[in-house]
């Protein structure tokens, strides 16, 4: 048999999916459960705070913050429910008011229409979302929304054929509100799934987000306030470590946004006041997906992510210096927010900001942004701060305060502020102007925008650029956990090296990136040794990856770690406090084959499709198990054959049943569905890559090679795909096959493939 199919059978599952990005959650009760142990901090009724913090309270109401979720009222909802009829590409929806309620005639889980009750609104301007009751206590946002600036229904994925077979639908697990959403739009928002059931019984202290969503349980601060102590209420602390001062500290201020201002999976059931964001949170970090190569904000990803890279943040700037965090508003109008630092007196407008990186300058002036003042291009923001929008009429500003670079865009790709304003100048005439006005200008990023773009295009000099980023000290760690997961594609022994090196870094998003990244470069005997010690890590998410690479090595290995068995059990307890998920019950059918109880499994895997029938790995999962658990082969074919028939287009679908005639031997058969995968996934390396192989043992050389260069043009970095097409050409005898190792060379010296040689 091939070695590239022994490698690749080898595999019982194709690929592994963590949890879920969404970090809110939704409810469908809200009555608040019975008061809490006064010793206990606890929620109270937020109106409490009024009487000392009157300024706050006042700046609070009306806020976005304080209208996030409402009980949909004729006075809270501001979509036209007079009996207007939108259509959509797939769907028909008629909005009504019906015996005092207002409710949306639309197709549902089943594809026919009928009425379904507004519950709940979602969010004030430029949109508003409604929350639909469905059995089962779920609350459902449905993907008709109202725009407040035009007055007028659209739906956020129009052109896309959502009906009721897509995972977009309203009633699918993707728009669930329970999951998905209300824990940022509600305080103290509790899912409370029951698995048992498959229902909510979700509860809140209060729609929208009030004091103690970020402050935290107030009772303690009560009771100090009560007594009128004459202390400080920051030396009343209680025995769970709630202080009666429930102030933020700026330092902590960023993190306690960020449980709703990031892009993050969940790690349990809602978050805990006195945790650490990532033991509750799994941020993202700048993959390449969700961030331009320069750090500004591609898909949608929030500020947390891209505020953690800039120069404000490392200088010790807070949200609130800009935001009022009870209003939502600017602290000032127009350039104000940032003249407030960047000013002719070069002073922070706190004592604890590092104000050395200031230049006293007038920077609202002409001379600085050479455009007309008053006009868009004087605007701070425009250029530092260039917006996109999302959920189709949200406009969003980047938060890592970037500087305009034209001619760096055009080379590597990414948006600029000049370029996307100044779309009807030629773009070599821009650039021209831009230096001509700022002949200084160099990038603010010390090249790591031009070294990640070289590592991830596979340029030469890949890896000593991404080896020159993480030498640096400045290096903000977001970006550094980014770099270290382009690091297995540069193999070395430098590189294992610096994984090391990373899982020892203060930061826990760096050590969760180096977990993840070692498997790729390190032996199983390595990586128990340096993954080890992360068992007591201080913080879950760290604890959580590392647990994750430990379950899939072998027995025997495991056997050796007095610390496995506490991490196998947390790892599991986390996928059992998100069970309402499809992903967690499939992360719980891998531990269970990975962990011996193979009993398990296929009950985890009829779950997980219980709660998402198109979640496509528990189906592939479930037809590789039937096939090689169960000895079924037919059965396992049965299985993906169904669910091309529902899903013709999902790639995943045709790759997993070419693989699976591959392991029954039928080659010919196991083509055509290759071909299918990449040619709906084109730009899949691992589809094109067992395409090339299937070619070849099929006796298409020729094509094989000819597929492996064409996708090797379009990801020189992809070194799988390097080692076969020079493995196609007989070894490194011919020219062709040369010159590819010596781009590898370049790129990458230090490669176990070349070096030496």
């Amino acid at each position: 048999m091939n070695r590239h199919w022994i490698w690749l059978l080898a595999l019982l599952v194709i690929a592994a999916v963590g949890t879920t990005w969404w970090a809110a959650q939704l409810p469908s009760a809200s009555t608040p459960g019975p008061a809490a142990n006064i010793a206990t901090p606890h929620w109270v009724e937020e109106s409490q705070c009024q009487g000392c913090h009157t300024a706050a309270f006042a700046d609070w109401q009306g806020s976005h913050h304080q209208l996030a979720m409402q009980p949909a009222t004729e006075q809270t909802v501001l979509g036209d429910f007079s009996g207007q009829q939108i259509d959509t590409d797939t769907e028909s929806h008629l909005f009504l008011g019906q015996d005092d309620a207002l409710v949306i005639r639309t197709p549902g889980a089943d594809g026919q229409s009928a009425d379904f009750k507004v519950a709940y609104t979602f969010g004030l301007e430029p949109l508003q979302q409604y929350l639909l009751e469905m059995p089962g206590g779920r609350l459902q946002a449905h993907g008709m929304a109202w725009d407040t600036q035009q007055q007028a229904w659209f739906h956020l994925y129009q052109d896309q054929a959502v009906d009721h077979h897509s995972p977009l639908h309203w009633t699918g697990a993707v728009q669930n509100a329970n999951f998905m959403c209300i824990e940022c739009h509600a305080t103290d928002f509790q899912r409370n799934y029951n698995a048992a059931t498959d229902s909510f019984a979700s509860r809140w202290q209060a729609p929208g987000v009030g004091c103690q969503s970020c402050h935290g349980p107030a009772s303690g601060h009560l009771t100090w306030a009560e007594n009128h102590s004459a202390s400080k209420p920051e030396q009343h602390n209680n025995s769970k470590g709630f202080s009666a001062n429930p102030s933020i500290a700026p330092t902590a201020e960023v993190e306690v946004c960020a449980r709703c201002h990031s892009r993050r999976a969940p790690l349990d059931d809602g978050y805990q006041h006195s945790n650490a964001l990532m033991d509750d949170f799994l941020p993202s970090i700048l993959s390449a997906d969700l961030y331009e190569v320069d750090g500004k904000i591609k898909d949608e990803v929030f500020e947390y992510g891209s505020f953690k890279q800039s120069k404000m943040h490392a200088a010790g700037v807070a949200c609130s210096d800009c935001h009022n965090p009870h209003s939502g508003e600017l602290r000032a109008s127009g350039n104000g927010v940032c003249t407030q630092c960047h000013n002719g007196n070069a002073q922070p407008i706190r004592a604890a900001i590092d104000g050395s990186g200031l230049q006293a300058k007038d920077y609202d002036s002409p001379a600085h942004h050479h455009h007309p003042n008053g006009s868009a291009g004087a605007q701070c923001i425009n250029c530092h701060m260039p917006g996109k929008l999302y959920m189709t009429n949200d406009l969003r500003h980047d938060h890592s305060f970037t500087s305009p670079n034209p001619a760096q865009a055009l080379e590597l790709g990414h948006s600029d502020a000049c370029l996307g304003c100044h779309q009807q100048v030629e773009p070599a005439e821009l650039v021209a102007q831009y230096l001509a006005q700022y002949p200084d200008a160099e990038p603010r990023d010390g090249g790591y925008a031009q070294d990640l773009s070289a590592a991830r295009d596979g340029e030469p000099g890949a890896a000593a650029a991404l080896n020159r980023q993480l030498a640096r000290d400045d290096q903000p760690a977001i970006r550094v956990a980014t770099l270290i997961s382009e690091l297995p594609r540069y193999p070395s022994l430098a590189a294992l090296q610096q994984l090391a090196s990373a899982l020892q870094h203060a930061d826990p998003s760096v050590r969760v990136a180096a977990a993840n990244s070692l498997p790729a470069l390190a032996s199983e005997t390595q990586l128990a040794d340096l993954l080890a010690p992360l068992a007591s890590d201080p913080v879950r998410a760290v604890r959580l990856a590392v647990a994750w690479q430990l379950a899939q090595l072998s027995a025997q290995t495991k056997s050796g770690l007095t610390t496995w068995p506490t991490l196998q059990a947390e790892y599991e307890q986390v996928q059992n406090n998100l069970l309402e998920r499809a992903d967690a019950h499939f992360n719980l059918a891998m531990l269970y084959q990975l962990s011996g109880r193979e009993d398990r499994v296929e009950a985890a895997l009829r779950a997980a499709l219980e709660r998402d029938s198109a979640f496509f790995p528990a189906v592939i999962m479930q037809a590789q198990w039937q096939e090689q658990y169960f000895r079924l082969p037919q059965v396992g074919l049965a299985i993906l054959h169904k669910a091309l028939k529902a899903h013709p287009g999902e790639a995943s679908l045709q790759h997993a049943l070419g693989m699976a005639l591959v392991r029954q031997g039928k080659l010919a058969d196991a083509l055509p569905a290759f071909t299918q995968a990449h040619q709906l996934a084109p730009n899949n390396p691992d589809y094109a890559y067992v395409l090339a192989i299937a070619l070849h043992d099929s006796g298409e050389p020729e094509q094989a090679r000819e597929l492996l260069r064409q996708q090797l043009a379009a990801d020189p970095a992809n070194r799988q795909l390097r080692l076969a097409l020079v493995s196609y050409l007989g070894g490194q005898d011919s020219q062709e096959a040369r010159m590819l190792m010596e781009q590898l060379r370049e790129q990458n010296p230090d490669d176990p493939a070349v070096a030496g040689r």
